[in-house]
């Protein structure tokens, strides 16, 4: 899933660079959403790990 963030990001700053302004902010918001999303599955796996370990 961060793969894909770093994609729709990398896609935001091309876009923005040639000054495509919707898709970039389009872009832009689908690599937030996705990293929010990455972050909570993380948070989630990290708080099961230490449950498991204890």
């Amino acid at each position: 899933m961060l793969y894909w963030t770093l994609i729709f990001l990398v896609i935001a700053l091309v876009a923005g660079l040639f000054g495509f302004g919707g898709i970039a902010s389009a872009s832009a918001g689908i690599a937030k959403i996705l990293f929010t999303i990455f972050l909570v599955l993380f948070l989630i796996s990290l708080v099961f790990g230490v449950f498991r370990g204890a």
